[in-house]
């Protein structure tokens, strides 16, 4: 089992930043990848981002693109989101989900694609 739990959410005005942290324990070793999604009220939930597990490869929603940074952190088993020029859409629910499987093509983006999830921080951005 993979245990996740991220950080660093809050309430935060328009045009501002919040770094999201994802903290993993447990077998971490089974993980290939990790991703984030969010979902606001009464949305589905999406995917904003991708990150293998060694670092080297990222991808993200187009919403996001060029606003937020995904990254590894030094002690590894951390993930971090870096969300700059923050919006009011962007506000929702925001969770780190990791995969102990490979992904293929664009897999990455389907959240029935991830094996474990934390439980999800609140990114709230005022106007």
């Amino acid at each position: 089992q993979v245990q996740l739990v991220e950080s660093g959410g809050g309430l935060v005005q328009a045009g501002g930043s919040l770094r999201l942290s994802c903290a993993a324990s447990g077998r971490t070793f089974s993980i290939y990848s990790m991703g984030w999604f969010r979902q606001a009220a009464g949305k589905e939930r999406e995917f904003v981002a991708f990150i293998s597990w060694s670092g080297g490869t990222t991808y993200y929603a187009d919403s996001v693109k060029g606003r937020f940074t995904v990254s590894r952190g030094a002690a590894k088993n951390t993930v971090y989101l870096q969300m700059n020029s923050l919006k009011p859409e962007d506000t929702a629910v925001y969770s780190c989900a990791a995969s102990a499987s490979q992904f293929y093509g664009t897999g990455y983006v389907f959240s029935r694609n991830y094996d474990y999830w934390g439980q999800g921080t609140q990114v709230t951005v005022s106007s």
